[in-house]
């Protein structure tokens, strides 16, 4: 699969409007055939800092990154950033989530 985790520095003054303005980019990509998933969380330590963490079938990133949703997205997140988002893209050997080892929780 294709694991993706990206960062993004939101401006002060959309922080509490940014899931808003990326809510139809991450319903329509959850949609998507390929996607494994697609989850938002928020920085405890920098309250403009938003994590997208996603997963995709290894064929179907392209088809994503083509997509109408994503084009847009491109065009409607600027605005709202401080700087270009930082990115780890890769393609590693699993199907999905699995069971931490370190802690088993009865």
């Amino acid at each position: 699969m294709i694991f993706i985790v990206v960062k993004f520095k939101v401006k002060p003054d959309w922080t509490d409007r940014w899931l808003d303005l990326t809510r139809d980019f991450t319903d329509a990509t959850r949609q998507e055939p390929g996607n494994l998933w697609f989850d938002w969380s928020r920085s405890v330590e920098d309250p403009n800092e938003f994590i997208l963490v996603e997963a995709f079938k290894d064929d179907a990133a392209g088809d994503h990154v083509n997509s109408a949703h994503f084009t847009k997205a491109m065009a409607d997140m600027p605005q709202a950033l401080m700087e270009t988002p930082e990115i780890v893209s890769e393609k590693i050997e699993s199907n999905g989530w699995g069971r931490m080892g370190e802690l088993t929780v009865n």
